[in-house]
C-alpha cells in the first residue's frame, strides 16, 4: 500500500539551517502558521504584499491561509509550482518562505517570496531562510537565476536581497486596493554572483520531489 510520503512526496522535504527548519506546510502547521500571522507581520500603516491579505479579520485570514496553502499543493506541477515552506525554530511555525518557478526545466529561474512575524523580526532570519531557499535551488534543483521584489519603502526586504547579491531589476507600481498604489523593485540574482552562507544547507527528500518540479 501507498504512504502518505508516496502520494506525496514533499511531505519528507526538509532544509535545514543552523536556527531554522523549512519544511513544505503541513496541515498540522496551518493553525500555528495563521497564529503567526495574526500575532503581526508589519506596522498597520504600510502594506508589504500585493494582495492585502494581512488586513482581513483573524477568522478570514486564518481561512484563506489554509486555502492558499491547499491551492498551491492542488495547481503544482512541472510547469508551474509554488513550494511553500512553513519556517520552524525551536520547533514553533514563525513564518512563510514560499519558492516559485514557471517553465523551470527551461527557464532555470526561480522566484520567492516570504514573511516572518514581527516578533522574530531583526535576528538575521529573514536572510537565513531567504539564504536556505537559494541554497537548495541553486545547488539542488540547478536553478542558474532567481529573481524576487519588495516595495519601494520595504528596506529590510531589500536589505537581505542585497546582501545576498541580488542585484537591481527594474520597477513597477503595483494597485494593492481601490485609489492605493505602490511601487515595487524588483531585483534579480544570477548563481555566480550569490554570496553564500558561511553554513551549510542539510536537505532532506529532495530527490522524491524534484521530477516534479522539473528539476528531474
Amino acid at each position: 500500500m501507498f504512504s502518505f510520503a508516496d502520494v506525496w512526496p514533499f511531505h519528507d522535504l526538509r532544509l535545514l539551517s543552523p536556527r531554522l527548519e523549512l519544511r513544505p506546510v503541513r496541515d498540522e502547521d496551518i493553525a500555528a502558521l495563521a497564529a503567526a500571522a495574526v500575532a503581526g507581520i508589519h506596522e498597520p500603516d504600510t502594506m508589504p504584499f500585493v494582495v492585502p491579505w494581512t488586513r482581513q479579520e483573524p477568522e478570514q485570514l486564518a481561512r484563506g491561509n489554509a486555502t492558499n496553502v491547499w491551492r498551491q499543493r492542488a495547481e503544482l506541477t512541472q510547469d508551474s509550482w509554488n513550494v511553500s515552506f512553513a519556517v520552524l525554530m525551536d520547533g514553533v511555525v514563525i513564518g512563510r518562505q514560499d519558492i516559485r518557478g514557471d517553465n523551470f526545466a527551461e527557464l532555470r529561474t526561480v522566484d520567492s517570496g516570504s514573511w516572518l512575524t514581527r516578533a522574530q523580526q531583526g535576528h538575521g532570519l529573514g536572510k537565513e531562510m531567504r539564504a536556505a531557499v537559494l541554497l537548495w535551488a541553486f545547488d539542488w534543483l540547478g536553478a542558474e537565476f532567481a529573481t524576487t521584489a519588495a516595495m519601494s519603502w520595504n528596506k529590510a526586504s531589500q536589505g537581505v536581497s542585497s546582501s545576498l547579491g541580488y542585484r537591481p531589476n527594474g520597477e513597477e507600481l503595483l494597485r494593492i486596493s481601490p485609489g492605493e498604489v505602490e511601487k515595487s523593485l524588483r531585483f534579480r540574482l544570477a548563481k555566480a554572483d550569490f554570496r553564500r552562507p558561511e553554513w551549510e544547507l542539510m536537505v532532506e527528500g529532495h530527490a522524491a520531489v524534484a521530477p516534479l518540479l522539473g528539476a528531474g
